[in-house]
């Protein structure tokens, strides 16, 4: 576009003009990332905390796209957009073009267990998975892989009955099968669907 090469331009000039020196913020992608702020980098909310973040993959490429990063809660608060540059403060981050079908990880740096014990449960997403790894040698080791926490433990927290909500939707799919709204394939297919997400992770997977 138009403003994109404006932009491009401007880097080049010695002095940029107050009226150019927003448009790299303006024309930044948003990046949705499969994790809650509140929960995993509470201190980037709530003080401003900046941490390093970087591409973990496609390092021998150079990125192409501007982005600033949100996370999947439903609070316009979940985002991150001031990052580390080898110089000062950036509003967006370098990452590469995101490829259909290809996953894309970032990596958060310098979080430490005080940034998980600050955490909550906002839009109650859990606890994300953990690996406990150990150096040595230049090695690295995986000593232990700790799951997340499910949905059906999130809605125990805040008195909810797993296993009265999946009684509930038999007795619906049940009443639903004798009166001719859904078929018994369609009735399996949909308490299937109900009881794996239940079971599942609280985050996309």
């Amino acid at each position: 576009s138009v403003c994109r090469e404006i932009n491009s331009i401007s880097k080049s000039f010695k002095h940029v003009p107050e009226e150019l020196k927003g448009l790299d913020k303006l024309l930044a992608d948003k990046y949705f990332c499969n994790f809650s702020l509140f929960q995993s980098l509470p201190d980037a909310w709530a003080i401003d905390q900046i941490f390093p973040i970087v591409p973990l993959q496609r390092l021998n490429e150079r990125p192409t796209r501007s982005a600033t990063l949100q996370d999947i809660t439903c609070d316009s608060d979940g985002k991150i957009a001031n990052f580390v540059t080898n110089r000062n403060i950036s509003n967006i981050l370098p990452v590469h073009a995101l490829r259909k079908n290809e996953p894309y990880y970032l990596g958060v740096f310098l979080v430490g267990a005080y940034q998980e014990i600050l955490g909550d449960m906002h839009n109650l997403f859990g606890d994300t998975n953990a690996a406990h790894i150990t150096v040595k040698d230049g090695k690295y080791h995986i000593d232990q892989i700790i799951d997340g926490e499910t949905v059906e433990e999130v809605l125990e927290y805040v008195q909810y009955n797993p296993k009265k909500l999946v009684r509930q939707l038999e007795v619906w799919v049940t009443k639903s099968v004798k009166e001719g709204k859904i078929s018994l394939e369609e009735g399996k297919e949909f308490l299937s669907n109900y009881r794996s997400g239940l079971y599942g992770y609280t985050y996309l997977e």
